[in-house]
């Protein structure tokens, strides 16, 4: 198994006695496998999770924040419908992002970008007829000012289309394919300890989120907060394409965030689009399990190989 990396601090919890009378939550769920998170990404999102600012800062923040979504779109009534600041919101959401979020919390946001542009194009090339994708791989969290949070939303949408306008061009749909292509999964080239950490990087994923989600409604155009809300109702659906290739549909239990067809209020957004990112972790690390078995497995076996 994996292990945290070595130059970045080991979490509090992997560090405590343990106390059989006094249990750690915490420790409770790194060391428990029944979930496919490598380790370290699961001493991150753990870290995260059992700080201080999520236990004591998030229940302000969440009922604020989504105060905030009911004032904005109040007011967004008395604006014109294209009034977008688009550059100007990717460039704040930059600058918060390394000031005040978290090593960990940075660490798991730029890898939602690779490893969600790592799924669709597994999708993509293994589907009976092969679809094109635009990956989005920053490198760091300076790369995130060129609109990536909404061009993350587009590729998704406009993947969905693409794939199942080509499968209905050719009468066909989605299948195992005979060989699955695995090529494209891999973990991403960055590091933990390359975020920002001072004293004032502190404030962890979920509170950052829900302070995020109000501005990101604030500075785009409806249309855009919408559909940005509404790519989260798409989980399940990506989840069934992978599971379809891999035909292995039993994992998708771990992949979750509501029924596609039935969009959900805005103000659960920033709580979703945590799920959204954890769903996301999942299946890649799902991905990689079956990429390391289908590499180790003979060719012989491989013949019926059920991903």
């Amino acid at each position: 198994m994996s292990t945290p990396t070595p130059s970045s601090p080991q979490p509090d919890f992997l560090t405590r006695p343990w106390d059989e009378r006094d249990p750690s939550p915490w420790l409770a769920l790194y060391l428990d496998q029944s979930t496919p998170l490598p380790d370290d990404v699961k001493a991150a999102w753990l870290t995260d999770s059992s700080s201080a600012s999520r236990q004591y800062l998030l229940p302000f923040v969440r009922p604020l924040a989504r105060t905030f979504i009911i004032l904005f779109q109040i007011c967004k009534v008395f604006v014109p419908r294209n009034w977008s600041h688009s550059r100007l919101l990717h460039r704040f959401l930059a600058w918060g992002l390394k000031r005040f979020v978290s090593p960990e919390a940075n660490w798991l946001i730029l890898r939602h970008f690779h490893l969600g542009s790592q799924v669709l194009t597994f999708i993509g090339r293994n589907s009976p007829v092969p679809v094109s994708t635009s990956p989005l791989e920053p490198a760091d969290i300076d790369a995130l000012k060129d609109d990536l949070f909404l061009k993350h939303d587009l590729n998704l949408f406009n993947f969905v289309i693409r794939l199942n306008k080509a499968l209905r061009d050719k009468g066909l749909a989605l299948c195992k394919p005979e060989q699955v292509d695995f090529s494209m999964i891999r973990k991403p080239d960055l590091r933990l300890e390359d975020m920002p950490r001072t004293r004032l990087n502190f404030l962890d994923l979920q509170s950052a989120i829900e302070l995020f989600t109000p501005l990101y409604q604030l500075m785009l155009t409806d249309n855009d907060f919408w559909r940005a809300a509404n790519s989260l109702q798409l989980d399940e659906t990506i989840g069934i394409y992978a599971a379809t290739i891999m035909a292995a549909p039993e994992h998708l239990i771990l992949v979750n965030n509501k029924h596609p067809l039935v969009p959900l209020s805005t103000l659960r957004a920033g709580h979703r689009l945590v799920i959204h990112g954890l769903s996301t972790e999942m299946l890649h690390s799902l991905l990689l399990r079956f990429k390391d078995a289908h590499v180790q497995a003979p060719p012989a076996a491989m013949s019926g190989y059920e991903a």
